[in-house]
């Protein structure tokens, strides 16, 4: 009996220790797993929840727009002259699209200022109302008479890569 007894002991221990492995290996893989799920590395992101931004980062994107967008209205204060009809300042990358009404038989001048990067163009519907103009985002004022009556479509769109602030207005000369 006694060897029957150190059998049973002996053939015991080996499955318990198999089982105490087995269960140690799913640990370590469900960890890995679950680790590899969470980290920040490649992989497929559509899923992702995101933190939202702080305010303070929002705050620091803004203020440039900000900072941009009084710069392109300072160029245009220096050169203001007529009666206004219609102003205002729009991101580069929204574009400026505008109808005013215009009376027949005067004359109006638009001018632009953008600050930022790259330019942008400035274009007329019908094309005899003014001409085709390039507005580069360096603060530098551009004006042009515009000569139509009713409304006219104004367009000014960034070109691909520029940022910044277009600041426009209207004048009745």
């Amino acid at each position: 009996m006694t060897s029957e007894r150190a059998q049973t002991n002996v053939a015991t221990p080996l499955p318990r220790l198999r089982a105490a492995r087995f269960a140690g290996c799913s640990v370590l893989v469900s960890a890995f797993l679950l680790t590899s799920c969470t980290t920040s590395g490649g992989g497929d992101k559509a899923g992702a929840s995101r933190s939202p931004v702080p305010s303070s980062a929002r705050t620091a994107t803004q203020q440039p727009e900000k900072a941009l967008r009084e710069q392109a209205q300072a160029a245009l204060a220096a050169v203001r002259g007529g009666t206004p009809v219609e102003a205002g300042a729009e991101r580069v990358t929204e574009g400026i699209h505008s109808e005013p009404t215009l009376g027949k038989g005067k004359t109006y001048r638009i001018s632009l200022a953008c600050a930022g990067k790259g330019n942008a163009r400035l274009t007329f519907v019908p094309a005899n109302a003014g001409r085709r103009t390039t507005v580069p985002c360096d603060t530098s004022v551009i004006q042009q008479r515009i000569t139509a009556e009713g409304p006219v479509p104004i367009d000014v769109d960034g070109a691909t890569g520029s940022t910044g602030v277009i600041a426009w207005q209207i004048e009745a000369v």
